[in-house]
């Protein structure tokens, strides 16, 4: 088993990147460019998260984390504005939300113990 399969984060963030795909396997008619850009958000917080935990240095972690939290940040507002196009419905808005609103967290107390004072 690879050290970031072991993070909780790790686990979190793997449902939620499902969720999002399985979301828009569901709803077809959902604009494209947002449906694009969703699944390369998403995908890139699993992803940028897995690299980081692989680097050997403090300063490589942190820049790792400190993307795949940039692309939560991204993930939400696409999500945010889905639902305000009325086109997911609010309670998958609120899983998915949940979802990386947590990861968000967890990302950056791994950015803030990669640089302890």
């Amino acid at each position: 088993m690879f050290d970031f399969e072991k993070l909780d984060v790790y686990g979190i963030a793997q449902e939620v990147v499902v969720r999002v795909y399985k979301l828009i396997k569901e709803n077809q008619g959902m604009d494209d460019v947002l449906v694009k850009q969703l699944k390369q958000s998403s995908t890139s917080v699993l992803l940028n998260l897995s690299e980081g935990t692989g680097r050997m240095t403090n300063k490589d972690k942190q820049y790792y984390y400190t993307i795949a939290r940039g692309s939560v940040f991204e993930s939400v507002a696409i999500l945010n504005l889905l639902k305000e196009l009325k086109q997911i419905g609010d309670e998958e808005h609120q899983l998915i939300y949940t979802g990386f609103e947590s990861c968000s967290k967890m990302l950056l107390a791994m950015y803030r113990s990669q640089n302890p004072k």
